[in-house]
């Protein structure tokens, strides 16, 4: 691959977990990572695992970026974590506002993602490059497209360095979210988040809940294929290894692998996409 890429990791629940992800991570370094970043639970509830494996990742001599949440936070709590943070030597984090626990009102003294930026760049200047979601398919909880691509606006005039997207499986999608944010000034480097095709239940699951749209004919091919799991992760290593392809020959500024704590499908990708 000619561009930049990274992967993301969630925190494991058990100490087998933990073990499988070391085993994943050291495949995926063959590769060279820009940086791993490690996810945050809703209302920050594996922050102690997210540390945790931030720390396994920087012991193993890779940067780490730490996925940070302001759902339900107090600035008191958060400029702790912050501290935390640079004392392990974290240089990247990824600012989110976070998914709302069920049951659980806004609360906390943050509303956006933008806020959080703010305050970031507030209490600890440039210690941190700061990465930020974005949305090629609207974020579903946005009132309008052009609220979502205004939201995403403050974020960067808050201070944000480059964005991650969510998955998608169009492109056109991901290149007309790019011209209109830039349009707005919003100009900071817009990385394709990838999240390889594994499983078509789970797929179908992760999709409804985050607003990322699976295209009829990848829907209708992976219903066809039934319990088929081999047929499954062939037709998802090509169909995401052409995305790929696609968003590496525009000149993507880097690609993200949503890895789902497995090395296989991320690692043929990127195997298939290395020049001849």
């Amino acid at each position: 691959m000619n561009v930049p890429i990274s992967f993301e990791f969630f925190p494991p629940k058990t100490p087998e977990g933990a073990a499988k992800l070391r085993l994943t991570r050291q495949a995926l370094y063959a590769f060279q990572p820009e940086f791993c970043s490690v996810t945050f639970g809703a209302g920050g509830s594996t922050q102690a695992g997210t540390f945790g494996t931030v720390q396994e990742i920087l012991d193993e001599g890779v940067a780490a970026a730490c996925h940070f949440s302001c759902v339900g936070a107090t600035k008191a709590a958060v400029r702790d974590q912050l501290a935390t943070l640079q004392a392990m030597g974290v240089k990247r984090l990824v600012a989110l506002r976070g998914d709302l626990p069920s049951g659980y009102g806004l609360g906390g003294e943050f509303q956006y993602a933008s806020d959080l930026v703010a305050f970031i760049r507030a209490e600890t200047g440039d210690a941190f490059h700061i990465e930020v979601a974005a949305y090629p398919e609207i974020h579903p909880q946005a009132k309008s497209a052009d609220a979502d691509l205004q939201a995403f606006a403050a974020k960067v005039k808050a201070g944000a360095n480059s964005a991650i997207t969510q998955y998608f499986f169009n492109s056109d999608a991901y290149f007309r979210f790019v011209d209109d944010v830039y349009r707005l000034g919003a100009d900071v480097p817009v990385v394709p988040g990838i999240m390889p095709i594994t499983s078509s239940t789970q797929l179908l699951r992760f999709s409804d809940a985050c607003g990322a749209e699976i295209p009829r004919w990848i829907r209708l091919r992976l219903q066809g294929y039934g319990d088929d799991t081999a047929s499954i992760k062939s037709f998802g290593l090509d169909v995401m290894t052409d995305l790929c392809d696609q968003l590496c020959t525009a000149g993507v500024p880097g690609i993200h692998f949503y890895t789902m704590n497995q090395a296989g499908a991320t690692s043929e990708i990127i195997r298939r996409l290395k020049p001849a």
